[in-house]
């Protein structure tokens, strides 16, 4: 048995224990620059708003954009949990409305060298971590590398952003046919949830759905959900300039009012078709390299 096949194990059994895991969405693209990062923070606010503890976990280790839009600059990250002895009290940094804030850093990059009783000791603060939260939201970094895929594969909930431009829909469509053909992806108990950035008008964003869904039903047969839409609003602009949340500085703005039913419809969904939780610790099952 490899040691992702025990991770998966005892992420099972921990599951069956407890069934109060924290709930995880995944917010992921398929090219940057379409509005990932400031979508998960955005809904994170939004979930605040409405009373729920969040999180958000900042796995783009690449870049630093929820730090930046954050306003703080995390001292730990997950690497210094996994091999200083840092507890989540040290790596977990509160943001705005109090919403916690965790880096991934080198830490996602390196789980593939972990030796036995580290991945042991992870699985066991994961699985403290979703009690710390209502929600964790995961920001993955943009396009189809093995780690952007792998925390899509393993989460229930998925909310796939892309906008109007051609490449962007294209990259959305790569990621999903990627996807598809990747080990431990199911498709029956996966929620994957579109949401159009960055678009005119509703009709825009649906229309931009249906042409997304319509060969992705054809020749992949993943089954999508329109999300909703974020409308190009100027605000949003002045706010990035600011490096700070639309939803803080502008919340009557038409894009933070977009994000708050974007948020109510992720609440409302969670009594309607049934998810599958798998919780944090599950995102990282795949991370693992075997080992002999």
């Amino acid at each position: 048995m490899d040691q992702a096949e025990k991770l998966r194990n005892i992420v099972k059994l921990q599951n069956q224990q407890n069934d109060r895991a924290a709930r995880v969405i995944t917010v992921t693209s398929g090219k940057g620059g379409v509005g990932k990062s400031s979508t998960a923070i955005n809904i994170a606010m939004q979930f605040r708003k409405m009373d729920k503890s969040v999180i958000i976990f900042d796995a783009d280790f690449g870049l630093a954009n929820i730090e930046v839009m954050f306003g703080a600059i995390p001292k730990y990250n997950l690497s210094d949990m996994i091999y200083k002895g840092k507890d989540f009290k040290d790596i977990i940094v509160k943001g705005p409305m109090d919403i916690g804030f965790i880096s991934g850093g080198s830490g996602i990059s390196g789980l593939g060298n972990m030796d036995r009783d580290q991945v042991g000791y992870l699985v066991y603060k994961l699985k403290e971590l979703e009690s710390l939260a209502d929600i964790i939201i995961i920001d993955t970094g943009a396009g189809i590398s093995d780690s952007v895929l792998e925390f899509v594969t393993t989460s229930s909930e998925v909310v796939l952003v892309t906008t109007p431009e051609p490449t962007s829909i294209t990259d959305a469509y790569a990621l999903l046919k990627s996807l598809g053909t990747r080990v431990g992806f199911e498709k029956e108990s996966t929620k994957i949830k579109i949401l159009a950035n960055k678009v005119s008008n509703y009709d825009e964003g649906r229309n931009l759905y249906n042409k997304l869904n319509l060969v992705v039903d054809k020749f992949l047969k993943i089954e999508l959900e329109f999300l909703g839409i974020v409308p190009v609003d100027n605000n949003m602009s002045k706010a990035v300039i600011q490096q700070k949340p639309v939803s803080m500085l502008y919340p009557n703005s038409p894009g933070t009012k977009a994000y708050e039913e974007i948020a109510v419809a992720l609440l409302e969904d969670r009594e309607g078709k049934d998810i599958k939780k798998k919780g944090i610790a599950a995102a990282f099952t795949g991370m693992f390299k075997k080992t002999q």
